[in-house]
């Protein structure tokens, strides 16, 4: 195949979710010449961009974005290996959990996937997070972004505890909080003061970009 024929393979493999393919086509591309830079930016990306806006549209569903994600993953992964040094710039990193109390995942497992499709360092402290842990670990990694996720009325009150314990932490102003959750809103996040709020996983990595300079 030539150049074009493999960004458009690249491209296909992600709207088919097909992580075979991906990886296939990332290795095809790489021993056929093209440019690992080039193979995510004008292959890779261009189809998981495809999928997210067709997730808003409610064409596809979770599953699909999902499985989407991981096409992408496999690519990129393949691709990123053969980068030349200094072609990419450092990743932005965003540490993502469900807080304190609450053991629901889905959601916030399914943004993560899209982080990491998208290009993030992301880093997943899984469910039942104590502010405290959100804190600790944000300080360790150099955080940029800090994503709480909150399922039940209960335990969104720990979103705004959280937002209280980075700023005790000295992290206010350093690391941007985004929360979200089915029974949280934008004017949920307003009133305990975090940067943003995302709806759904589409909107999240988007606000989250924004936070990051990245859009």
């Amino acid at each position: 195949m030539g150049k074009e024929q493999i960004l458009a393979a690249a491209k296909k493999a992600i709207m088919d979710y097909d992580v075979a393919k991906a990886e296939a086509v990332a290795k095809e591309g790489l021993a056929s010449g093209v440019d690992p830079v080039a193979l995510v930016e004008k292959g890779f990306v261009p189809g998981i961009v495809d999928i997210g806006d067709r997730f808003d549209s409610g064409e596809v569903y979770l599953p699909e974005l999902i499985l989407a994600a991981g096409a992408m993953k496999a690519g990129t992964s393949v691709c990123e290996a053969a980068f030349p040094k200094g072609a990419i710039k450092e990743k932005k990193k965003v540490l993502m959990g469900t807080v304190e109390g609450d053991i629901h995942d889905i959601g916030k497992s399914i943004v993560v996937a899209f982080l990491a499709a998208n290009g993030f360092e992301v880093t997943d402290l899984g469910r039942d997070v104590p502010p405290e842990k959100f804190a600790e670990k944000a300080k360790e990694l150099g955080a940029d972004v800090v994503g709480a996720s909150a399922l039940l009325t209960t335990t969104m009150e720990m979103q705004k505890k959280l937002v209280e314990v980075l700023k005790e932490a000295g992290l206010a102003g350093k690391v941007k909080v985004i929360v979200g959750g089915a029974p949280t809103s934008e004017e949920w996040a307003k009133k305990i003061g975090a940067d943003a709020y995302g709806e759904n996983a589409i909107e999240a990595v988007a606000k989250i970009k924004k936070l990051t300079g990245l859009a």
